[in-house]
């Protein structure tokens, strides 16, 4: 019952924090961001801006918050560029990844996007922005 009620919190603040983003973007199209502008916009509230899971919405999420920083590390000096496009687009279920308690966010860009064929590509766009974005901050 806890984990449940956990888990509506989470997609509730991941939501309002969605909404906020996009009601604070205003006519700027997500896919006209830099990687590192959609990363502070979208990411940095639970990853923190430096990208070590210290974001101020870290402490509200049941688990630890992973630290961006390190994934090439972790992966035997191998950066998972794959694998990270797939768990940030989220509509495609990646078993390492555990419980999700991060948005969708293939989904939230592609409907804000305009949620057609051409935002697919658009979303693609934005998805590859943030990997690059995240294997640039690679310690």
């Amino acid at each position: 019952m806890i984990n449940g009620r956990l888990a509506t919190l989470g997609r509730r603040l991941s939501l309002c924090a969605f909404l906020l983003v996009c009601a604070e973007a205003g006519a700027q199209a997500i896919d006209e961001y830099a990687g590192v502008e959609t990363y502070m916009r979208f990411c940095a509230s639970c990853h923190g801006e430096s990208g070590q899971g210290d974001g101020p919405v870290a402490e509200a999420i049941p688990i630890t918050v992973p630290d961006l920083t390190r994934l090439q590390q972790r992966d035997g000096e191998r950066f998972p560029a794959e694998v990270l496009r797939k768990i940030i687009d989220g509509r495609e279920p990646v078993i390492v990844h555990g419980t999700r308690y991060m948005p969708v966010w293939g989904y939230e860009f592609w409907v804000e996007e305009g949620a057609d064929e051409a935002a697919q590509e658009r979303v693609e766009l934005i998805v590859n922005n943030l990997v690059e974005y995240i294997r640039s901050i690679q310690q």
